[in-house]
């Protein structure tokens, strides 16, 4: 669409209070609006055929004034002046595959994160689905990466030894009178598309596999190539192990600003100093365009978009044993607002996953759970497997996540700024592409630093990450024969999760690790169980305190402004 016909489009629609042009392979769309949703509209009328033409918001949203990044408190020298040959900046399943990757070769990595912990923003809030590309069509960077990266998934997972399980996808439909539609669907998914194992299963194999879906089901579009894992386990497994090859991680680590020089950047200030990177990554999720403009190479926008998760207790999890979901040409009865999306997913841990439902917003940093949210998954859910009830809820969590307008990844080197490299509008299937597109990004890295020095392979490098021993998954001859050997095995703290003392001590002297109740949580699963840590958290919390040999005040349940006790409300009785 030309300049001129789409500017008319928008006067129509908005009554001239917006406006785009085309500038430096950008359309830039500016004016005024009330709403946010009319911002998002107005900026997909402006989405172009071409693929290298991003979409620029620079919209007021008038009567909002928009929230600032929150900051970590920290503020010291600990990384002034270091000189890294790669800086990456966001420690979620992108920042930290990619830092694995790099830690092949010989050079010295940071990777850097504001908060308390790696997959703390989205990549730690999704749930945790291993796509088979089936909703995908053939051309985008989404559906090339999602073929190669679930190939390579249980090969990862392995490695890092992170639980990982294909357990399939269905896509249940209720009308009969769809399937020549689908059949259709089906074959150019599988012979255009590549994604080889989409078929079609009758009402009697459906009910065979999954009994406990919508009776009312004719028949399922079927991928066996589905799976899921834990995404914040793999997160922090895949940072692990760059740590355990050479790589560094700063955390409650904040970029604030760059300096740019003849299109270049020479240094990058944080609350904990000034860093003189070789080469940047930006793999900040939702902040991925504000550290565009920081390098001077901002050529698309940011549109986040809110998703709602419900967890119900193991108890439920005979529900479904795969990823189930119903698809209909028309909302289901008692559906409500956006449910784009979503489904249920029987997690490695056995709870089932509800959701997640898809709301724009322009707030990246609010978490919050609506009930409306909640209610529209269910609304839609109930439709998928009818025994699905709201009282088996023990709790629920909402991600932001972070599409550009054009719905496609950005991977590509800075167009500007000399020095960078994009890795931006990572949203669904980014967990699952995430081992492939850190091949090919660490690859291009390698790449532009070789135009500058020698890199070599680094020839020490090791795949493996051991977990710690899941003592309630061990046989019980090993069991016992860990617990004679360190009976802190054998003292249970979390006992929904059966997460022992020792369990908990492995984590706090790992290479890598987090000294805070959600550190330990993210790592074992204490409090993920039907008491939500009423029970463990005061108990981690000691453990925490002694091991650290600080006062439990000082033990925080995430950063350092999750304070979980003030001090003692009395003097101690002797």
């Amino acid at each position: 669409m030309n300049e001129k016909r789409l500017n008319q489009k928008l006067r129509e629609k908005f009554g001239g209070r917006v406006s785009a042009r085309l500038e430096n392979d950008c359309m830039v769309v500016s004016g005024h609006l009330e709403r946010w949703q009319d911002i998002v509209e107005a900026c997909n009328m402006c989405v172009q055929k071409d693929k290298r033409i991003h979409v620029v918001n620079d919209i007021v949203l008038d009567g909002v004034e928009m929230p600032t990044m929150r900051l970590p408190k920290i503020q010291d020298t600990s990384l002034e002046g270091c000189s890294p040959d790669v800086l990456i900046i966001g420690g979620g399943i992108s920042g930290a595959s990619i830092a694995r990757e790099l830690s092949k070769w010989k050079l010295d990595i940071l990777l850097v994160d504001k908060e308390a912990d790696l997959a703390v923003h989205a990549s730690g809030r999704n749930d945790g689905e291993v796509h088979p590309g089936v909703d995908l069509g053939k051309g985008s960077l989404k559906q090339h990466y999602v073929l190669l990266g679930n190939k390579m998934y249980g090969e990862v997972c392995s490695q890092l030894e992170v639980p990982f399980r294909r357990c399939g996808q269905y896509v249940g439909f209720t009308d009969w009178l769809t399937l020549p539609a689908i059949f259709l669907y089906a074959c150019h998914r599988k012979y255009i598309c590549g994604v080889k194992d989409t078929k079609i299963v009758s009402r009697k194999k459906l009910r065979e596999a999954e009994p406990e879906l919508n009776p009312k089901f004719a028949f399922a579009l079927y991928n066996s190539s589905a799976g899921c894992v834990c995404p914040y386990e793999l997160t922090i497994a895949y940072g692990e192990n760059a740590v355990h090859n050479g790589a560094k991680i700063s955390l409650n680590t904040a970029v604030t600003d760059m300096q740019v020089e003849n299109g270049k950047i020479v240094s990058v200030m944080t609350n904990r100093g000034r860093i003189y990177p070789k080469l940047v990554i930006n793999a900040a999720g939702v902040f991925a365009e504000d550290v565009a403009r920081m390098a001077q190479d901002r050529f698309y926008s940011i549109h986040p978009r809110r998703g709602t998760n419900s967890i119900l207790d193991k108890g439920a999890g005979h529900l479904v044993q795969s990823i189930s979901s119903i698809k209909t040409l028309r909302k289901p009865a008692g559906a409500a607002g956006h449910t784009k999306g979503g489904g249920l997913l029987h997690t490695v841990d056995g709870n089932i996953l509800a959701g997640p439902d898809a709301v724009e917003t322009w707030e990246k940093e609010n978490f919050a759970t609506s009930q409306e949210s909640i209610d529209n998954v269910f609304a839609k859910q109930q439709h998928t497997a009818e025994g699905l009830r709201k009282q088996d809820i023990i709790t629920y969590f909402t991600g932001v996540r972070a599409p550009v307008f054009e719905e496609d990844f950005i991977l590509e080197r800075g167009r500007k700024t000399k020095n960078l490299i994009h890795c931006a509008g990572i949203q669904s299937p980014g967990l699952t592409t995430a081992p492939a597109v850190a091949l090919d990004l660490a690859e291009l890295a390698v790449s532009m630093l070789s135009e500058q020095q020698a890199v070599e392979k680094n020839p020490e490098f090791d795949p493996v990450r051991k977990a710690i021993p899941r003592v309630r998954e061990l046989p019980p001859e090993e069991r016992a024969k860990l617990i004679r050997e360190n009976p802190d095995y054998g003292i249970i703290v979390c006992r929904c999760e059966e997460i022992s003392k020792g369990e908990i001590l492995d984590a706090l002297n790992a290479p890598f690790s987090v000294h805070t109740v959600d550190g330990i949580k993210k790592r074992l699963r204490p409090g993920m169980g039907r008491c939500q840590g009423g029970f463990c958290m005061p108990l981690v919390t000691k453990i925490i305190s002694e091991h650290d040999k600080v006062p439990v005040s000082e033990v925080k349940k995430a950063g350092a402004d999750a304070v979980i006790s003030f001090g003692p409300t009395r003097e101690q009785v002797k």
